[in-house]
């Protein structure tokens, strides 16, 4: 068929704009704070944020209005959802949990993965079998498959917890970064030796998570009797506020790949079974450039949850303690508002997100929602699209350069 141009090659670095609108490609960025012709930035992610550059699969797009204004299917849940299977030993579940009562004579081992927790809502002191640590709002713990542990409240508690099966939690390679950057292994603690020696008459119920299933057994004495113990595999916390945040000083805004704080690695180079990812408090520097998160259509799973503040791409609707699910090639991205006022604010050193701590369960596969994340939980934003709906078009088919 004749009346066509293309572009040769397999694999190539391309770039092509409609003659009908010279000058829409950015010069020089990915990200301006405002684009030729009124546009807005998306990227289209091909591959895991970290794979090889060999492997490494994204385009940018410069549309007349983002792929988030969709209208009705919402795209966030307030639930329990995963991936894989327990009995492969390869896949996630993210829960979610809410308590006010302490275990007594009681302890919990999950024989099926990690489990990362993320604690939103009052401390948990956790008993383990290699000792004892409070986990604050803040905080993280990990324990990892098999540990016995027991978990102590002071009032009512929530938070979330990301699950792994067939992989251990290990710190990001770092990369061209260097040797320094990110969760610093000096700042994770292990707990010490603890144990206690005391029968129980009524009998102590050790529950046992198999294959998804929960089973018990009795015995007549504490598990925590353990009174010395080395090794390397061991339950252990981290503090969020420790995380040194590596960030863009010049133009267009880095990968989160950067707020990585623990991967669960696949077998795959570059992409992860699970990611955990915060956003913490940090410096905005970058020149000429849309500062927040851009519009963004990913190959991988994104799980957001808020620990306290506001997360800066939707400042109103997204509380502590909630959670959103952006599919895989599901578009998302900033709220109106947001894109608004950062479209054209004056580009001065700020401070970002300060006093918030927003995080990510970031995985390569596709999770399915629980029947309770849709329907028996009752807290399903069926009006999250909304946020976007008000976006305007600010195509200019007759912009000029000399008009930025």
């Amino acid at each position: 068929m004749t009346g066509f141009v293309y572009m040769s090659g397999f694999g190539n670095e391309f770039a092509s704009e409609d003659p009908r609108c010279p000058g829409s490609l950015p010069e020089g960025q990915n990200n301006p704070q405002v684009c030729p012709y009124g546009l807005y930035a998306e990227q289209l992610s091909g591959s895991a944020f970290t794979c090889p550059r060999s492997t490494n699969k994204r385009s940018w797009l410069y549309r007349i209005l983002p792929s988030v204004r969709h209208n009705p299917t919402p795209t966030s849940y307030d639930g329990i959802c995963g991936a894989g299977d327990s009995k492969s030993r390869n896949g996630i579940t993210i829960h979610m949990y809410t308590c006010n009562t302490s275990m007594t004579d009681k302890c919990f081992q999950n024989a099926d993965g990690d489990f990362l927790i993320v604690p939103q809502q009052g401390e948990i002191l956790i008993t383990t079998e290699f000792g004892k640590m409070m986990v604050e709002p803040n905080e993280i713990c990990v324990i990892q498959q098999g540990m016995r542990f027991s978990v102590d409240v002071f009032g009512e508690t929530r938070g979330y917890i990301l699950e792994v099966f067939g992989a251990h939690f290990e710190l990001p390679d770092l990369g061209p970064i260097g040797a320094n950057g990110l969760a610093n292994p000096r700042d994770f603690q292990t707990p010490v030796a603890w144990y206690e020696d005391r029968t129980v008459a009524t009998g102590y119920t050790v529950v046992n998570k198999y294959q998804g299933k929960l089973f018990s057994c009795q015995q007549d004495f504490s598990p925590f009797n353990v009174v010395a113990w080395h090794g390397n595999y061991t339950p252990y916390k981290y503090n969020l506020e420790n995380f040194m945040v590596i960030n863009c000083v010049a133009f267009d805004h880095a990968d989160p790949s950067i707020f990585t704080v623990l991967t669960a690695k696949s077998t795959r180079p570059g992409v992860a079974i699970a990611d955990f990812v915060i956003f913490p408090p940090r410096w905005g520097v970058a020149d000429h450039t849309f500062r927040p998160p851009y519009y963004h259509r990913n190959c991988m799973s994104e799980f957001m949850g808020l620990i306290k503040g506001h997360y800066e791409a939707k400042e109103e609707g997204f509380q502590p303690g909630g959670a959103s699910l952006h599919s895989i090639m599901t578009p998302h991205g900033p709220d109106v508002d947001c894109f608004e006022k950062n479209s054209t604010a004056i580009l001065k050193p700020e401070r970002v997100a300060e006093g918030t701590m927003a995080f990510m369960f970031e995985s390569s596969f596709s999770m399915a929602v629980t029947k309770w994340g849709l329907d028996t939980c009752h807290h399903l934003d069926k009006s999250y699209y909304e946020c976007w709906e008000a976006l305007q078009n600010h195509f200019n088919p007759n912009w000029k350069p000399s008009s930025k």
